[in-house]
């Protein structure tokens, strides 16, 4: 099939329900060439399960090519801020980089620390939802969905309060660069917000190593390094496992502070939105917050899912799906589709807050897993929690709007009164 005629990212009406047009492209076959980005779409649960796992697809693939051996173009120069800030975090890179700076990172996110982040969490959620409440209500995003997980991965980072609100301008400009074929004007704010976001972190930086705390910038100010030695030879590769450069440094800092909100905002607007429209749905929820609330995230998470499509580089000429993939071919695995994908999902057009079996692929999986999951489960369960037992007159004020982008699934406000 031409997967142009169904797949339009670029239309309004495709961006607010892109769910029937992922059912065609799975009726139609396992993988469709989509030829205004020269990507392959893969739209079923199993083999987008299976290519994230797949270690000859990587996010990356300068760790084995050079642009031109890979037969690709190099970014223009106007846009290396960016990729300078992006290619340094572990999202996108491959081992051995990516398995040294998961591992540093990892001791923030052990099950133990999650849990004793548990309180914070639940008490900055009463906090805003009070307020909310006692405001009768309104932009839902604005006022609960953002503040919740920004505080909360700036209290990890030691991001002092009043700079709180340059975060999420920076990160939303930055995202942008990860819709499909974004334009000049995208990659322009997002070379703005790169080279600012990395001028504040390196200044935080060097305030931490003057005055250390016991937050998660100063522990990985300890496994810094600057890549040389006194004399200026290189580390050897031992004393490399457990260090980190300090623009690895600056763009960890980035990728948890955009990942460490992104997906809990958009999860929560548009699972709110997704319980206003199934209100028999809501109703159980509001019965049962105690016993319904952990599969209730785990559906509003499939259900509508925060980001679409997760990109991957073909990195060895393989065949898949009777189809040949050459080396330098780019995979766009679309999340959306695999989790609505009837093959895996009984009756998946449905919200089910009941529903047990949910191998939803949200926080991705392989390497590349969402090492903040726990942290985000948390979160929601916080959030939800709070505005289901303390606002059980929520009700919609004004018809949500999608945000423009189709990659990361959001709304622009969510205007309720309580």
């Amino acid at each position: 099939m031409d997967a142009s005629a169904v797949f339009l990212p670029g239309s309004a009406g495709f961006v607010a329900d892109p769910y029937p047009a992922y059912a065609e492209l799975r009726a139609a076959g396992r993988v469709h060439h989509y030829a205004p980005t020269g990507q392959w779409l893969v739209p079923h649960h199993a083999d987008v399960s299976a290519l994230l796992r797949d270690r000859r697809l990587g996010r990356s693939y300068q760790h084995r090519f050079s642009h031109e051996e890979f037969g690709r173009p190099a970014p223009p120069a106007a846009h290396e801020p960016f990729h300078t800030l992006n290619d340094h975090g572990m999202l996108d890179l491959e081992p051995p980089d990516h398995t040294r700076i998961r591992r540093l990172v990892s001791q923030a996110f052990t099950p133990r620390t999650v849990e004793r982040l548990a309180p914070t969490v639940r008490r900055l959620a009463a906090r805003l939802v009070d307020d909310f409440r006692a405001a009768g209500g309104g932009d839902l995003i604005a006022a609960v969905a953002e503040p919740l997980p920004v505080a909360v991965i700036a209290e990890m980072l030691g991001i002092p309060e009043a700079d709180r609100p340059l975060l999420r301008p920076w990160s939303a400009a930055i995202c942008g660069m990860y819709e499909l074929n974004p334009d000049e004007d995208t990659a322009t704010r997002a070379v703005t917000a790169s080279l600012e976001f990395s001028v504040y972190l390196r200044e935080l930086i060097a305030e931490r190593r003057k005055d250390p705390g016991e937050d998660l910038i100063s522990a990985l100010i300890a496994a810094y390094e600057d890549g040389s030695g006194a004399s200026g030879d290189r580390l050897d590769q031992r004393d490399r496992l457990d260090r980190l450069s300090e623009q690895e440094m600056v763009s960890t800092c980035v990728l948890l502070l955009n990942a460490g909100h992104e997906a809990t905002v958009n999860t929560t607007a548009n699972g709110w939105w997704a319980l206003l429209r199934n209100p028999a749905q809501l109703a159980a929820l509001r019965a049962a917050p105690d016993a319904l609330l952990p599969t209730a995230i785990e559906e509003l998470m499939r259900y509508d899912t925060p980001l679409q499509l997760f990109e991957r580089w073909v990195l060895e000429d393989i065949e898949f799906a009777g189809r040949a993939l050459p080396r330098g071919s780019e995979v766009a695995l679309l999340f959306g589709s695999a989790n609505r994908d009837p093959a895996r999902f009984a009756d998946p057009d449905t919200l089910d807050l009941t529903r047990a079996d949910n191998p939803h692929i949200s926080f991705g999986a392989g390497i590349h897993y969402c090492l903040g999951a726990p942290l985000a489960r948390v979160e929601l369960q916080a959030s939800f929690g709070e505005l289901i037992r303390k606002a059980p007159r929520l009700r919609l004020a004004a018809e949500p709007e999608r945000r423009p982008g189709f990659v990361i699934r959001g709304l622009k406000e969510l205007r309720v009164t309580c």
